[in-house]
């Protein structure tokens, strides 16, 4: 059906294929809610332990959930494996772990523990301006910066992590088992080529350290460190794994080193705050130095219309939680550009993020 066809010139089955495909938009939101509730109750965990599949009486049981619910929990599990998160059969009533659930599980060695992530994501903080959007946007200019103000009494994104520090583990650990993914991808395979020529590394806003300790194991002769704010660097545990813990503010000084990594950062602040960010590495770095960043370009993979759209869908939640977009190479190339450095290498090799070489 064309989009942009006049309804009155539809067919009949066409528009009972729209109303098909509105619906299917307007309860999208059943299907990552009914993902959130899978991993709360430890649904991905409960079939590993079993083997790698089990029928819905005996996850009920494993899951020690009152049998009442069995008929609820197969009609959840029903929609999951239609959404290709677990796969149905082929024994009756059973059902089996996907690459996509496979990413969930905990277990060591098992999966990629990855389910902090969609928990966090999925947490009402972060979902809360999602239903403020059209209140926002109605809003005089000075009533919220961003939306999450709007849906949390005005207060921003960080002053509600501070206010809620269960959150802000849940969230700090989100950000630590994505790295733990991300950078043992790097490592492996393209490690090599990202690391070629360094010595040291320092890894800005590098949190607890989960990017720089993968660096770290695999090439022992870069030395690494992670520039983090004070309150951060006070509470990493001991037990250091070769990381250099440095306590200060991205905006006024980063350590020298032949590498600044940037993972995941420049996403979360506006062009203005970035190219501040980018001053001080560009100052950090010697002759023959780079910037490594790892974020989202939007438009990387013009072919994979899937990878656009969640891209788009990243850059939609940003603007509601903080504020700051995600760029296409245009405006990257922007704020690399005010920033003063001389060239930049895009290299889309991981999945719908990809790692930017910036030269100074």
């Amino acid at each position: 059906m064309d989009a942009n066809r006049d309804s009155s010139l539809a067919t009949d089955d066409e528009l009972l294929q729209a109303q098909a495909e509105l619906w299917n938009h307007v309860f999208a939101y059943t299907k990552s809610m009914s993902l959130r509730c899978a991993v709360e109750l430890g649904i991905p965990d409960a079939i590993h332990r079993r083997g790698g599949s089990i029928t819905v009486p005996d996850l009920v049981a494993e899951l020690s959930l009152p049998p009442s619910r069995t008929p609820y929990l197969r009609r959840l599990m029903r929609l999951l494996a239609h959404a290709g998160f677990f796969d149905a059969g082929p024994a009756p009533d059973a059902y089996g772990l996907t690459l996509l659930s496979r990413l969930l599980v905990s277990a060591p060695g098992a999966g990629q523990g990855l389910s902090p992530f969609a928990l966090a994501m999925l947490h009402p903080i972060i979902v809360s301006p999602s239903m403020s959007l059209a209140a926002w946007f109605r809003a005089a200019d000075d009533a919220a910066r961003v939306p999450f103000a709007t849906a949390h009494g005005g207060r921003e994104f960080y002053a509600v992590v501070k206010e809620n520090p269960e959150f802000g583990a849940a969230f700090n650990e989100a950000m630590a088992c994505d790295g733990r993914f991300v950078m043992d991808l790097i490592v492996r395979v393209h490690g090599q080529d990202l690391f070629r020529g360094i010595a040291s590394l320092v890894d800005v806003g590098g949190g607890s350290g989960a990017a720089a300790r993968a660096i770290a194991a695999a090439f022992p002769h870069v030395k690494c460190s992670v520039l983090e704010l004070p309150h951060v660097v006070a509470s990493v545990p001991p037990g250091d794994g070769g990381v250099e813990f440095v306590a200060g503010d991205m905006f006024e000084r980063v350590p020298k080193a032949d590498a600044v990594l940037l993972k995941w950062i420049l996403h979360g602040w506006g062009d203005e705050e970035c190219v501040k960010i980018l001053r001080r590495c560009r100052e950090a770095l010697p002759a023959g130095g780079r910037v490594i960043v790892m974020d989202l370009v939007v438009g990387s993979s013009p072919a994979d219309a899937r990878a656009t759209e969640t891209q788009l869908l990243w850059d939609v939640m940003m603007m509601g939680v903080v504020g700051s977009p995600e760029r296409d190479e245009g405006e990257w190339r922007k704020i690399f550009d005010d920033a003063g450095f001389s060239g930049y290498k895009i290299l889309a090799i991981l999945g719908i993020r990809s790692v930017i070489e910036v030269y100074p």
